[in-house]
Parts: C-alpha cells; sequence; structure tokens
C-alpha cells in the first residue's frame, strides 16, 4: 500500500481492507509456504519438529507457548514471528494503541474520526513497530503490562480521573494489532498472570476505575522452561489453559547440526587482519562437549546445558590463538589443543554442577568434558588404541608413537610456542604424521593440529602421560612418567632390611 494514501478517505477509496492480525499471519504463512520461501531463516535442526508445529499454530490462529530449556532459540523464534506481519499497516494518525481506522476502540481516534470524518490523517507504521516484548521479571506490574491512570495526565489536561483520556497505557495495549511476547513467563507473579486472562480469552482490557472494556487484536507468544526447572514459580493453570499450542523445543540431536548452529552464531569471521584456520576435528570436538555434558552425572540435567555454551567456546579458542599470535609476531595461525582447553571460562560459566564446591571443582569438570569429547571424536575418526587389532605392525597401530616416547623422548609444547617451533617438534615423533594423515578432512596445514589431537587422546586413554603446568604442556611415556613421580630408588636405604 502507498504511502501517499494520507486520510481516511483515500485509504476507503484505494480498496485496502482490514483483517485480524492473526488472519493477517495466517495468510502471509502460507504465502509464503506457497513461493517456498524458508520461513524461519538460521533456526537449525527443528525441521521435523519444532516448525510444523509453529506452522500448525500460527495456520490455527493460536497464541502459543515455546517450552524447553535454556538456549533452545525461544526467544530468537518468537522475534522472528514479526516476518509474518504485512510490511506496513495504517492506523489513526497519534493513536497510543495503534487505532484500526475503520474500526476505532480509544477515545482519542473514535472522536478523531467523528471530527474530521473522511479528512481523519492516516499514519503507516512498520511491522517492526507492531512487535513488543517483555521479560518476566518479579518487579513486573499490571500497570507496566495493562495501564493505570496517570495523575500527572489529568493535572495537565485539567481532567477527572474518570476521563479515559488519563489512562496511561501499558505495553500490551500499545502493541494492539501485533504481536506481544512475554519471556520466562513462570517468573511473572501469579497474580500478574491473572491480568491476562481477559486478554487471552475475551481480548479485551480493563483499566481500574473504568466499566468500560476495551477491545485489543493481538497474537501473544511466551516462554517459559519446564515447571520442574524453574521452581522460582509456576504458570497457573487457567492461563495455561487459555494458551492454545505449547511447543516443546529441544537441543540439537546430532554434531552436525551443533555445529552449524556454533559456526552460524559464533563470531569466528573476525577483523581479517589475523587468521586462525578451525581444522574439522576441532569443531568436532568443540560441539561434542555439549553433549558430553548433557550425558554427565556432574551436570545438573534439570538446568540444561545451553547452545550458548558452544557459541562462546567457539568464540574463546579462536580469541587463544589470535593472543599466541599477537605475541609471536605472526598473521596466520591453526587451532591447538592448547586453544581447546581456553574453552574452560565458557563452560564453567554455564553448567550448574549437582554438588556445588569449590571454583577448582568446577574447572575439573570442564577439563573433564573437554578430555571425553576429544576423546569420543579420536575413536570416530581413527582406530580405538584400547583394541588391539590382530595383524598390525608392532601389534598396535600407535606403536611407533609410543615406542618414540618410551625410548625416553618428551614433548614440550608451550602454549605461546611459535608455528614454526611447533611444528618442528611434532615432526620428531615417529608414526605420528603418518596417523594424522589417515583422517579424510585433513587438509593442507590442518595435519599439525590433527598430530597434536592424536597425542592429546593418547594420553585421555591412558597410553601418555602428561604434565601441564605454567602455560606447558609436557606429554612423555606412561610408565615413565609414574616412576619419575616415585622418585629415585637408592639401594643404600633399604640396606638393614637385609
Amino acid at each position: 500500500m502507498s504511502k501517499k494514501v494520507g486520510t481516511l478517505g483515500e485509504l476507503k477509496e484505494s480498496g485496502w481492507k482490514s483483517v485480524s492480525v492473526k488472519d493477517e499471519l495466517r495468510r502471509n504463512l502460507i504465502t509464503k509456504m506457497r513461493s517456498g520461501e524458508e520461513l524461519f531463516p538460521g533456526i537449525l535442526g527443528y525441521d521435523h519438529s519444532v516448525i510444523p508445529q509453529l506452522q500448525n499454530a500460527i495456520l490455527g490462529r493460536h497464541d502459543l507457548l515455546l517450552l524447553g530449556l535454556r538456549g533452545q532459540a525461544k526467544t530468537k523464534i518468537l522475534r522472528m514471528l514479526v516476518h509474518f506481519l504485512d510490511d506496513e499497516m495504517p492506523i489513526v494518525a497519534g493513536s497510543e494503541i495503534h487505532d484500526d481506522p475503520y474500526h476505532p476502540v480509544s477515545k482519542y481516534a473514535r472522536e478523531k474520526i467523528e471530527q474530521d470524518g473522511d479528512d481523519t490523517p492516516i499514519e503507516w507504521i512498520g511491522r517492526e513497530q507492531r512487535y513488543g516484548e517483555k521479560l518476566a521479571t518479579p518487579d513486573t506490574t499490571v500497570a507496566d503490562l495493562i495501564g493505570d491512570l496517570d495523575p500527572i495526565k489529568a493535572a495537565s489536561k485539567r481532567l477527572t480521573l474518570a476521563d479515559e483520556e488519563v489512562i496511561n497505557f501499558g505495553l500490551i495495549p500499545r502493541v494492539n494489532r501485533g504481536i506481544f511476547v512475554i519471556n520466562e513467563l513462570p517468573d511473572l507473579q501469579p497474580r500478574i498472570q491473572v491480568a491476562l486472562l481477559n486478554i487471552m480469552q475475551e481480548r479485551d482490557i480493563q483499566i481500574r476505575g473504568f466499566n468500560i472494556r476495551i477491545p485489543l487484536d493481538l497474537f501473544m507468544g511466551f516462554s517459559a522452561n519446564p515447571e520442574d526447572y524453574t521452581n522460582r514459580g509456576n504458570i497457573i493453570t487457567p492461563l495455561k489453559d487459555r494458551i492454545d499450542s505449547q511447543i516443546i523445543t529441544h537441543y540439537p540431536k546430532n554434531i552436525q547440526i551443533a555445529e552449524e548452529i556454533a559456526g552460524q552464531e559464533a563470531w569466528t569471521e573476525r577483523d581479517g587482519e589475523l587468521s586462525v584456520q578451525m581444522p574439522d576435528v576441532y569443531r568436532r570436538i568443540l560441539a561434542r562437549v555439549a553433549f558430553e555434558a548433557r550425558e554427565s552425572e556432574y551436570i545438573d540435567q534439570k538446568s540444561g546445558v545451553s547452545a550458548r555454551m558452544t557459541i562462546t567456546g567457539f568464540e574463546q579458542v579462536i580469541s587463544a590463538a589470535e593472543r599466541r599470535m599477537v605475541s609471536n609476531g605472526e598473521t596466520s595461525t591453526t587451532l591447538r589443543i592448547t586453544d581447546l582447553f581456553h574453552m574452560v571460562p565458557a563452560i564453567t560459566g554455564k553448567l550448574e554442577l549437582v554438588y556445588e564446591g569449590e571454583q577448582e571443582g568446577a574447572v575439573n569438570v570442564a577439563k573433564h568434558l573437554l578430555g571425553r569429547a576429544i576423546n569420543s571424536a579420536f575413536k570416530e575418526l581413527l582406530p580405538d588404541p584400547q583394541q588391539k587389532k590382530s595383524g598390525e605392525e608392532n601389534g598396535h597401530p600407535y606403536q611407533q608413537i609410543l615406542d618414540w616416547f618410551a625410548a625416553g623422548n618428551s614433548l614440550e609444547l608451550p602454549d605461546s610456542l611459535p608455528d614454526k617451533e611447533y611444528r618442528k617438534r611434532l615432526d620428531k615423533i615417529t608414526g605420528l604424521k603418518e596417523i594424522a594423515t589417515q583422517i579424510e578432512s585433513v587438509k593442507g596445514g590442518d595435519e599439525y593440529a590433527v598430530m597434536d589431537f592424536v597425542i592429546e587422546a593418547l594420553h585421555q586413554n591412558s597410553m601418555l602421560g602428561k604434565e601441564d603446568l605454567d602455560e606447558q604442556r609436557t606429554y612423555s611415556d606412561m610408565l615413565g612418567s609414574m616412576l619419575g613421580g616415585m622418585g629415585e630408588f637408592d639401594e643404600d636405604d633399604y640396606s638393614d632390611l637385609e
């Protein structure tokens, strides 16, 4: 519709028709579906679960609740509903509650049309102006959401508190003919939830002191965590009964989807001055940490393991590699195992332990999860070092590597080691590069990161010892490492036993 339509008379002549917001959402959804347009771009892993249910809800003109643990894109999905609204919509110019020029509900709009008739000025608003959102907090009031009387307005306009014009509309009426979302609904106090009942069923609001009811045209959306987790509050039964569709969200069901989500959301493509290569196997490890956490006995599963943990983990490891590059005067590098362990702050800040204790406990759990993720990825890509295969030369696929360490050699990898020296040290280990290049996804430059990964994985399988002190990793023969910790044996100390 052209913005040139500026009066009520011109709007009538244009043939514009007024429809409810739910009919508008339904109509535009059908149009997008018929054209094959992607309905929720950037929402991954929900193609056969959540998105079909969202389509059903919109087609059925239902208000909806997205129920799921933290970090499952609930708010992002609700905000995307605005794209199913028309580009623009006409309102009575100056109306606080987006009055429909054909069906005005506020006193201001009714009087304006009664006074000016077809000359009533019309204003066009975009779809973004028709979306409202409120995070439910314990201090939220009915006045915030619905409205209240404004004594200051009454005094400035010399009106009595019985005049409808002294109403100060809340957030919900101000997005009349649009979409209003309340996030974390259980956090809203029960008495405030009661105030929503009329909106959900009768589609109107009441402001105290007035016998009038103001009808609203709204699509209502809510998000919530499962009630067995949010002990802070519950959704009252009458309100749940009025929400037409409850849609259960979930975490990614496979590693590939988790990798895609993190790659899409994380800030990994930076200013271009510093270049960090992330091998495929490292992406898999970072994504797998969340899967390991969701199965860990140390983690409170009721609280969930947010996808934000993986996203911030991606960003942390890139930053660790950048820091090393800047220190060494380099402009490009590839991730190392050392960088992965700089993900620990991203893990400890987003997990709730079953038994809360010292901060060191959370750090140890984070390192344990990373170790499990490394080991799981290793066994997917290379032979399991715990299973000796018959016919293997020397009886073990990693025997050459283990023999190199057994000969008294050790691998020292300071965190800030320059790339050239890092590669030189890894090249010394017999048979290591041959193992790394067995992985099909290894590309030029990635093999050293994979070689590093193989060494760490052998440690995770208790085949190599590891000392992690003062920003340096040192790997050595497992038996030699154990004996070294016992100190030197001196026969004279035991001569008196003879």
